[in-house]
């Protein structure tokens, strides 16, 4: 019994470790020079898959393809803006972090400060139109409070006016 559950266990950690280990490409340069660029651009160059890691960072089979393609152009003797350029044919600007300024792009480079300078202008307005009325209200408030008083003391000498009148009547 006791044999029969040390070799479950060894076989349960032999399929274990065998689905956990992971394939490392390694790409071997003869210049450091090349070694330096490659990684520059696998980390400049986003996965299209993943979208928010570079392709240094992924493990996406899409990612460790065009790692490939950018070590082939490298050593056919392909400048980085001929391989970047390539690679933006093939996926779009997307392909890059930093994509240019043109009018379909406008969005992403404009767009957040148009959104900011929205919501100021909004904010200075409501806090103006805010301050505006709490003075009006004010105002009113003083005013109708001066007019209410002066109304109630009209009122209370028309009452004692009335009642002296009806006095001296009776008299």
């Amino acid at each position: 019994m006791n044999r029969l559950i040390k070799s479950s266990i060894l076989l349960w950690a032999s399929i274990f470790i065998s689905l956990v280990s992971a394939e490392i490409t390694i790409y071997e340069f003869d210049d450091p020079e090349l070694e330096l660029r490659f990684n520059n651009l696998s980390q400049e160059l986003r996965c299209p898959k993943c979208q928010n890691n570079n392709l240094a960072d992924s493990d996406a089979p899409l990612a460790v393809d065009l790692k490939d393609i950018v070590y082939e152009k490298m050593n056919q003797g392909q400048s980085d803006e001929q391989i970047v350029g390539f690679l933006k044919e093939r996926y779009g600007d997307f392909i890059t972090y930093r994509p240019p300024v043109k009018p379909s792009t406008w969005l992403i480079w404009f767009g957040p400060f148009v959104l900011l300078l929205g919501g100021f202008v909004i904010i200075l307005r409501f806090v103006s139109n805010r301050k505006e009325s709490t003075i009006v209200k004010a105002e009113v408030a003083e005013t109708s409070s001066a007019d209410l008083i002066s109304q109630w003391a009209e009122e209370a000498e028309s009452e004692v006016d009335s009642i002296r009148d009806s006095e001296n009547q009776k008299n």
